[in-house]
C-alpha cells in the first residue's frame, strides 16, 4: 500500500519525524489525502479544508503543498474527521471522511476513533496493522462544491500600528488590534 509516493512504512517514518510519533490520526489522514488527490483532475491548483484541528492537518501538510502558513489550508473546527481538496478558482472538488458505519471490521481503529479505550491501553502495533490492512475501505468520498463566499480570498487590508500596544496589525481588524480588543490569550507580558 502506498500513500502518495511513499510506501506505508516510509510514511510511518515521515510521520514520526514530523509529528513526534506514528500518530494513527496522521496515518489515517495520509490515506485520506491520497484518496482525495487521486480523485482530482491532473494539473489543477487546489486548496484544502480540514474539518478538525487534530492530526489531520499534519497529513495534508505532509502530502500536499497546502499549509496553514501559505493560506492554502483552512481548518474548520467542526470536530469531524474529514478533509476536502478543491479547485481553488471554481470550488469543485472532493471530500473524504472516516465513516463510522465502516469501522466494524477494524475494532482497534474503531476503539481509537471513538476513544473506547484509554490511549495507554491501545495496542499501537495492532492499530497500525489495521490501518494498513483497511486501506481505503473505512472512508467515504464525496464530490463537493464550495460556496462562492468561501472561495473568495479576503484581503487583510493595510498594516498599521495599534495605538495601544504599538504592534503592527491589519487595519481590517478595527481601530485597535484584536489582542487589545480582548482576544489576547496572555495574563501578563514581560519584556526581556
Amino acid at each position: 500500500m502506498n500513500i502518495g509516493s511513499h510506501t506505508f512504512d516510509e510514511f510511518v517514518s515521515i510521520v514520526k519525524s514530523f509529528h513526534g510519533h506514528a500518530a494513527p490520526g496522521v496515518l489515517i489522514g495520509g490515506i485520506m489525502v491520497d484518496m482525495a488527490l487521486k480523485n482530482l483532475p491532473e494539473g489543477k491548483f487546489f486548496d484544502a479544508v480540514c474539518e478538525t484541528t487534530k492530526c489531520l492537518p499534519d497529513a495534508i501538510q505532509l502530502l500536499t503543498p497546502n499549509t496553514i502558513g501559505n493560506g492554502w489550508l483552512k481548518i474548520l473546527n467542526f470536530g469531524r474527521y474529514a478533509l476536502s481538496l478543491y479547485e481553488k478558482h471554481n470550488g469543485a472538488g472532493v471530500r473524504v471522511f472516516l465513516d463510522p458505519k465502516k469501522l466494524e471490521d477494524w475494532p482497534e481503529i474503531k476503539a481509537w476513533f471513538f476513544k473506547l479505550k484509554p490511549k495507554i491501553e491501545q495496542d499501537s502495533q495492532l492499530l497500525q496493522d489495521q490501518i494498513r490492512e483497511a486501506g481505503t475501505r473505512p472512508f467515504t468520498i464525496q464530490g463537493i462544491q464550495l460556496k462562492p463566499e468561501f472561495i473568495t480570498k479576503k484581503s487583510r487590508g493595510s498594516i498599521v500600528v495599534c495605538p495601544m500596544c504599538l504592534e503592527a496589525y491589519p487595519i481590517n481588524d478595527g481601530a485597535i488590534c484584536r489582542a487589545c480588543q480582548g482576544e489576547d490569550p496572555y495574563v501578563e507580558h514581560e519584556v526581556y
